[in-house]
C-alpha cells in the first residue's frame, strides 16, 4: 500500500497572510471554539468596477443578540491602496452589489422599507421575500429606491447602457385571489415536484424577466408562464435581447431534466431558442461581440457538464473543450472573446481555469493549496476579483491580472481573530482505495500535539456524494483539533474534482466500494501516525456522510462514538417523500418499484440491530432533502434493538443547518458532537449535552475537555 504526503505547515499560511507572528504572541494564542463562530465575517460577492481600479463586496457579521447574519456592502481599491470603505450600512441589509456601466452607481437589493424614492424610511427591518431594488451613489449618499413590485425582484443587473435593469420577478395565479380571512390556507398540487429543500413548499407563483427603468422604476414584464420559471437573464451586448434559461416543455414539475437557452427582446416578443442540446443547458453567457452564447450542457443527470458555443441567432453548436473532464461553473469571456474562463473543484482545491476558444486547449489560471471562488471577470480590461480561502483562513477578496498574476490580497476580514488564534495545519496524503484507486485523504493533527501521547481521533465524511474536501476553511475541524481531536478526512469514489468515471464509480456500490476507500484510508493513516489512539476512534459525517457514517456503525465496531447529521437510513421511504421524488434512480440502476431489493440491502436501516457504537442524531425539522423521518427511524429502531442512541431535532432549519441555519443553532450543533466525543472518546461521563448546560456557556466545558 503506497502512502505519499505533503505537510502543510502553519508558518506558510501566515506568512502568506503578511501578519509574521513572534515567538511570544505565538504562546499567547488560544485554540479556536464553537463561539467563535460568532465573530466570524464573511466575505461574498465580489465586483469589479468597469475601469478595474475598485472592488465592491459584501461582509456580513453576526448579531447574536438578533441570531442573524447582518450584511453591508464595501469598497476597496484593486491596486491594494488606501483603506476599505463601507457604501451602505447595515441598516439597509444590502446584498448583490452591481457597477453601472459608467462605473457612478452601485445597485443593490434591499428589503428595507421606505415610504418613497428618495430613501427615508419608515422601518429599518426587511421584509421577508419582498427584497427591491436600490441605487447608491459610488462617491456616497442616501440609496434611493428603484423598484416597489408587491412580490419584490432577484437576480437584478444593468443593461449594457446603464438605462434599464433585467430582473426576476415572481408572479402567478395567486397574486389576484382573495387576501382576506376566508381565503384557502390549504395546499393544493397536481404536479410530483411540490416542495424544495431551500425554499420549502412551492406555491403557484413563477419566476419571469423584467425590464426595469433606471430613473423611474417603471416596469414591464416580457416572459411569462405558469408551468415554469425563467432564470439567469443575461444583457447581450447591444441591449437588445436578453437570454435565459427555461423548461418550457411544461413538465419541469414532473422530473423533467430537459432545461434551454432561450433569448427574447428587451421589448418583450418571440423567443428564439439558442441551445439545441439535449438535457439540461444553462449558464448562458455572450461573447463580447454578441454573435456566440457559451453554455453548459448535462445531456443526462449522470453526466458532467460540458462547455458548448452555439450561434445567438440559434444554430448547430460545437464543444468549446473536447477534453474538458471537470465541472465547471461560473462561466465567463475576457474582455476580446479569445477565452472563457471558468471554476471548478479540482483534486481537493478550487480553481479558476482557461479555455482557449479557437484551439479547445484548457490552462490552469490560479494554484496554491486553496479555494478560489466567487470570480468576477467584469470588462475591467485584464483585471479580475474573486474570494480565496484555505485551511486556516476565511475567504478574503483578491484582485489579479487574467493570468493570475499580480495578485494582491485586498482584504483581512477577520485579521483581528486571527491573531488570538492558534489554528492547525493538515496533511495531505494518498493511499489506494478499493481496485487500486488513489484516493486523496487529509489529516489534521491536534492543537499542542505531543511526541508520545496518545491522542483520539474522529474520521469525517462528505456529503454528496457528489462534493470534495480539501484545504478549504472548515470550522468544525479547527474546532475539534483544539480540543484535542485529530481529524482524518478524504475525498472516496463519488466525490468531484477527479473526473467522471471517479464521480461516477459510486453508481450502484452505496456502502460497497465507498466504503472500502474511506476504511483503507483509516487504516492507513492508523498505521503511519501511531500517535493516533486506536482504542478512541470517533466518526461522523452529514447527508451522504451521514449516511456513511450509519453504514459504517453497522458494518464495523472500530468506532466508539458516532455522530451522524440529515442521514439517510432507509431508501424505501426516503424515495417519495424527499424534494426530488424519486431522486436515486441514477445510484440505483433503476427506481424503488424495479430495484426493491437493492435499494433495502443498502439502507442502514436493514442492519439496525447490529449496532455496537454510541450514535448521536442531528436532523431538521424542516429537513426537505433528507426528511425528518429518517432521522427518526434510526433512532427508533436503535431503541428498538437495545442500542445506545439519541436524537436531536433543531426546529426552522432545513437539509443546509450547518451551512446556512440560525447562528446559535450551527454553534449548538457544534457543540452537541462535542459533547458526544468528550463523553464516549475521552470518557468523561460528567459531559453535560448543550441543552443541560447553564444559559450562556454552552460549550464552555467542552471547550475546556479534551485538552
Amino acid at each position: 500500500m503506497r502512502l505519499r504526503t505533503s505537510f502543510v505547515s502553519a508558518s506558510l499560511f501566515v506568512a502568506a497572510s503578511g501578519c509574521p507572528v513572534a515567538a511570544q504572541q505565538q504562546a499567547a494564542r488560544r485554540g479556536i471554539t464553537a463561539e467563535d463562530y460568532y465573530s466570524y465575517h464573511f466575505a461574498a460577492d465580489p465586483r469589479i468596477s468597469p475601469d478595474g481600479k475598485q472592488v465592491a463586496y459584501v461582509v456580513s457579521r453576526i448579531d447574536r443578540a438578533r441570531n442573524r447574519r447582518v450584511p453591508s456592502i464595501w469598497i476597496a481599491s484593486t491596486d491594494g491602496s488606501g483603506a476599505s470603505r463601507e457604501l451602505v450600512g447595515e441598516a439597509w441589509t444590502p446584498g448583490a452589489p452591481r457597477w453601472s456601466p459608467d462605473g457612478r452607481t452601485i445597485a443593490f437589493s434591499s428589503g428595507r422599507v421606505s415610504t418613497d424614492s428618495t430613501g427615508s424610511t419608515g422601518k429599518q427591518e426587511p421584509a421577508p421575500g419582498k427584497s427591491q431594488l436600490w441605487a447608491a451613489p459610488f462617491s456616497g449618499g442616501t440609496p434611493r429606491r428603484i423598484t416597489n413590485i408587491g412580490n419584490g425582484v432577484s437576480s437584478c443587473s444593468w443593461s449594457p447602457t446603464g438605462d434599464r435593469f433585467v430582473c426576476l420577478v415572481r408572479t402567478g395565479p395567486g397574486d389576484s385571489v382573495n387576501t382576506g380571512p376566508n381565503r384557502s390556507d390549504v395546499r393544493h398540487y397536481s404536479h410530483i415536484s411540490y416542495k424544495f429543500n431551500d425554499s420549502g413548499w412551492f406555491d403557484d407563483k413563477r419566476s419571469h424577466l423584467w425590464v426595469v427603468d433606471a430613473a423611474t422604476g417603471s416596469a414591464r414584464q416580457i416572459t411569462s408562464g405558469d408551468d415554469w420559471n425563467d432564470t439567469e437573464p443575461q444583457w447581450s451586448p447591444d441591449g437588445t435581447r436578453i437570454a435565459f434559461v427555461s423548461d418550457r416543455s411544461g413538465k419541469e414539475y414532473d422530473e423533467s431534466r430537459n432545461r434551454d437557452v432561450w433569448t427574447v427582446p428587451t421589448l418583450g416578443g418571440a423567443l428564439t431558442k439558442v441551445s439545441t442540446a439535449p438535457g439540461r443547458n444553462t449558464s448562458p453567457e455572450w461573447s463580447p461581440d454578441g454573435r456566440t452564447i457559451a453554455y453548459l450542457n448535462s445531456e443526462d443527470e449522470d453526466a458532467a457538464p460540458i462547455v458548448l458555443l452555439a450561434p445567438a441567432g440559434g444554430g448547430s453548436f460545437r464543444r468549446a473543450a473536447p477534453g474538458l473532464d471537470m465541472n465547471p461553473t461560473n462561466l465567463q469571456w475576457d474582455e476580446d472573446g479569445r477565452a472563457l474562463y471558468f471554476e471548478t473543484v479540482m483534486r481537493g482545491e478550487n480553481h479558476l481555469y482557461r479555455i482557449d476558444v479557437q484551439l479547445g486547449g484548457i490552462s490552469a489560471v490560479t494554484s496554491g493549496a486553496r479555494a478560489v471562488h466567487s470570480v468576477d471577470l467584469g470588462r475591467a480590461r485584464g483585471r479580475m476579483v474573486y474570494l480565496a480561502n484555505d485551511f486556516q483562513h476565511l475567504d478574503d477578496v483578491y484582485a489579479a491580472g487574467l493570468d493570475g498574476k499580480a495578485e494582491k490580497k485586498l482584504t483581512d476580514v477577520n485579521g483581528d481573530l486571527w491573531k488570538q488564534l492558534d489554528l492547525a495545519s493538515v496533511e495531505r496524503m494518498t493511499y489506494k482505495g478499493a481496485d487500486g484507486w488513489d484516493i486523496d485523504g487529509f489529516l489534521v493533527k491536534p492543537m499542542g500535539w505531543k511526541a508520545g501521547t496518545k491522542y483520539p481521533m474522529i474520521l469525517s465524511i462528505h456529503g454528496g456524494p457528489a462534493g470534495q474536501y480539501g484545504v478549504d476553511w472548515y470550522n468544525e475541524f479547527q474546532v475539534d483539533a483544539a480540543k484535542g481531536y485529530a481529524v482524518f478526512f478524504s475525498n472516496p469514489r463519488g466525490s468531484t474534482g477527479y473526473g467522471q468515471k471517479f464521480e461516477r464509480g459510486i453508481a450502484n456500490q452505496w456502502g460497497g466500494n465507498d466504503y472500502i476507500d474511506v476504511m483503507n484510508g483509516v487504516r492507513v493513516v492508523l498505521g503511519a501516525n501511531p500517535w493516533l489512539d486506536t482504542a478512541r476512534l470517533g466518526v461522523t459525517g452529514g447527508s451522504y456522510g451521514g449516511y456513511l457514517t450509519n453504514w459504517i456503525v453497522g458494518h464495523t465496531s472500530l468506532f466508539k462514538a458516532a455522530v451522524t447529521l440529515r442521514s439517510v437510513v432507509n431508501f424505501i421511504s426516503d424515495e417519495g417523500t424527499r424534494d426530488g421524488a424519486y431522486g436515486h434512480t441514477r445510484d440505483f440502476g433503476g427506481d424503488l418499484f424495479d430495484r426493491f431489493d437493492l435499494y433495502w440491502d443498502r439502507s442502514p436501516l436493514k442492519y439496525a440491530k447490529d449496532v455496537t457504537t454510541p450514535i448521536l442524531i442531528l436532523h431538521s425539522d424542516n429537513d426537505f432533502r433528507v426528511p425528518l423521518e429518517q432521522g427518526e427511524q434510526w433512532f427508533r429502531a436503535l431503541k428498538h434493538f437495545g442500542k445506545n442512541a439519541e436524537i436531536v431535532m433543531f426546529p426552522r432549519e432545513n437539509h443546509n443547518l450547518t451551512r446556512t441555519g440560525e447562528p446559535k443553532h450551527i454553534v449548538e450543533s457544534l457543540n452537541w458532537q462535542l459533547y458526544w466525543f468528550d463523553k464516549y472518546l475521552n470518557g468523561n461521563t460528567a459531559a453535560l449535552p448543550p441543552d443541560r448546560q447553564p444559559s450562556g456557556e454552552q460549550g464552555a466545558k467542552a471547550a475546556q475537555s479534551g485538552n
